[in-house]
């Protein structure tokens, strides 16, 4: 099934306009809500003012991860629950989530027995959802496996797994699972406003469609704020002189080339030299660099790295590698803004606010969902919709979700494949005699832009090369090179003009302009 979004903006303006959800936010937390509401049997619905997981969602460190330095911080408690919803989510879209092996280099027998019994713990979590048996290594096999990591100081070190996945890639195959049980999702229709009953209750919104202009007056039983970063500005249009409840932080990751850590393990350093933790995550052939966490007062959907965050994980990288990246090996740079609650007062910095999610109502019955992480994305919907549940005198259900196997659901994945992301419909690209390549270096092809035209909604330039392939993210400069033959083949099928064509590769070129390091 394609998810149409001419059929889905109709159905806005039928009879069947009303809804029992309506979800504001397109990201992680949104879509997982809209699945989860739909998998219940509501009628839902979700908007997203720009594309698809275009923030936050598509700027992760790429890990579905129970969190090692949550555990380091005494918070127990999250760090089951993530560990948990890893497992449960490596069953349920094992074309997406892989099992990664990290190692942690140790430099004394203290470290070795510290990190060998925490990740013991860590394991012990999971219960029967691990990913795999946390061990100690010798030094001979942390030289092996990572070949380019300074080893004159290290003792040994220690083995742990984690998932490692392609974030945005999983926010469409979600969005699919919920087309597939009857959610509708619509992309670049940001709310204008929110409509109130006569007794000041949210009774649904007014959005408009950016590509029209057209505005849609859509009632719904619940109205469901999940827009992340941008949560407050939802939350005064409910209430002018609401207080700010998200403190942003920023985190930046640098990709480089797989020949700064070659082979198939992760490297994990707990405490870098400012207390930090940082990763290089192998991905799609290439190595993700990160991460930071900046405190930042403003909010935008494009973030900038910082110069100081950039040379903190270069000088970081140099510490440890026997042959680090240079500013000039960075194929792309992306920044992106966790949405975390507003610290308590004496709080000052990012690492010491929650990163559990946080659930609450206004007085006219808007339910805001803020904080929260991509590895526990399916809790926080089922939290929300049980909160809505007893809040709002619905029936109360049990939730589908631990068990649903998300769309394209495929086993025994040869994640070499070019085309792995798709699962079960892989063999469709694989097949085909007379597809086109886009980009050699990233093995890209033409078929991929159909596909994602056709089946996943792409509607710009940007949405095909950032989102639904990873070009942007994985080498920027390549991505800008493939930008006007994907402009022309998108034209086609959306009977644009030359003018259109035009527009998107300069739109897309200033973007991409930001990823690259001068």
């Amino acid at each position: 099934m394609k998810m149409d979004r001419k059929k889905m903006i109709q159905s806005l303006d039928s009879e069947e306009r009303d809804f029992d959800f309506i979800v504001i936010g397109g990201g992680a937390t949104g879509i997982g809500i809209l699945l989860e509401a739909v998998s219940r049997g509501y009628k839902a619905l979700l908007l997203e003012a720009n594309d698809f997981s275009a923030a936050t969602s598509s700027k992760s460190t790429k890990l579905v991860h129970g969190g090692v330095r949550y555990l380091a911080q005494g918070n127990i408690g999250l760090v089951r629950e993530a560990s948990v919803e890893r497992g449960r989510l490596f069953k349920n879209a094992p074309h997406l989530v892989k099992n990664l092996s990290f190692i942690i280099p140790t430099f004394n027998l203290y470290d070795e027995i510290l990190y060998t019994l925490g990740l013991k713990f860590y394991d012990l979590l999971a219960g029967t959802l691990s990913m795999g048996k946390s061990k100690w290594v010798s030094r001979s096999f942390v030289r092996e496996k990572l070949s380019n990591l300074r080893s004159r100081k290290i003792s040994a070190g220690v083995l742990y797994h984690d998932g490692q996945f392609d974030d945005s890639r999983l926010a469409i195959s979600l969005l699919r699972t919920a087309d597939n049980l009857g959610g509708i999702a619509i992309n670049y229709m940001p709310i204008e406003s929110l409509v109130k009953d006569s007794s000041s209750n949210i009774s649904g919104v007014i959005a408009r469609d950016k590509e029209t202009g057209m505005e849609h007056s859509i009632n719904a039983k619940v109205v469901v704020n999940a827009s992340g970063v941008f949560s407050d500005s939802i939350m005064e249009m409910d209430k002018h002189d609401h207080q700010i409840s998200i403190k942003p932080s920023q985190g930046i990751h640098l990709v480089v080339d797989s020949k700064f850590m070659p082979g198939e393990y992760g490297l994990m350093i707990p405490k870098t030299n400012d207390g930090r933790v940082l990763f290089a995550v192998p991905w799609h052939n290439k190595i993700v660099l990160g991460t930071t966490d900046t405190p930042v007062d403003g909010i935008s959907l494009e973030p900038e790295a910082l110069e100081e965050e950039i040379d903190f994980i270069l000088n970081t990288a140099a510490i440890y590698l026997v042959k680090p990246p240079k500013r000039e090996d960075v194929l792309s740079v992306f920044a992106g803004l966790r949405p975390l609650a507003a610290p308590k007062e004496g709080k000052s910095k990012t690492k010491e606010i929650s990163r559990s999610h946080k659930i609450f109502l206004s007085e006219s019955g808007l339910v805001n969902i803020i904080g929260g992480k991509w590895t526990t994305y399916r809790k926080m919907a089922e939290d929300l919709v049980n909160k809505v549940e007893k809040s709002f005198n619905f029936k109360q259900t049990k939730s589908g979700t631990p068990t649903l196997r998300i769309h394209d659901y495929k086993e025994n994945v040869d994640f070499n494949d070019p085309f792995y992301i798709y699962g079960n419909e892989a063999q469709e690209f694989s097949g085909s005699d007379d597809k086109k390549l886009l980009s050699e270096k990233l093995n890209i092809f033409d078929s991929q832009v159909e596909y994602a035209l056709k089946y996943e909604m792409a509607r710009k330039v940007e949405d095909v090369l950032a989102r639904r392939t990873r070009a942007l993210f994985l080498d920027a400069r390549e991505s800008m090179k493939m930008a006007p033959e994907v402009a022309k083949q998108m034209a086609v099928y959306l009977d644009k003009s030359d003018d259109w064509v035009k527009e998107q590769v300069e739109d897309y070129n200033s973007l991409a302009e930001k990823y690259i390091l001068k």
